[in-house]
């Protein structure tokens, strides 16, 4: 699936999601990774929705975001009630949903400069 929407030039967007991996721009991702308008973080090391935990998920937390979009691979999958409620502790919603809607979420998010940054889970 191709995704495009006009933005910022210089903003990571992705640019298509299959079964082959993830396209932040023009680079291919096949690993679980963690993206926001500026940063990409390649080969984050979650691969299960139930290993999912604060310190697993500190490279995302660490990018300061309001929002966290969780990516759970090609079907939707939640975490524990516990996850939620220790991001909501620290003030950042949690949004759950499968890859695909996801990276679409996540490039609007960046289009109206919200503080949004997506953990993209790949097997």
């Amino acid at each position: 699936m191709r995704f495009t929407l006009d933005s910022h030039p210089s903003a990571n967007l992705v640019t298509g999601v299959g079964p082959d991996g993830i396209r932040i721009g023009e680079l291919l991702l096949t690993r679980s990774l963690i993206v926001s308008a500026t940063e990409l973080l390649q080969d984050w090391p979650a691969r299960e929705i139930e290993t999912l935990d604060l310190e697993i998920l500190a490279p995302a937390l660490a990018l300061d975001p309001e929002i966290l979009l969780l990516g759970t691979g090609p079907r939707l999958r939640f975490p524990g009630s516990e996850l939620y409620a220790a991001l909501a502790a620290r003030g950042i919603g949690l949004e759950v949903m499968d890859t695909p809607a996801a990276c679409r979420t996540f490039n609007i998010l960046v289009h109206e400069e919200r503080p949004v940054v997506a953990a993209l889970l790949l097997p």
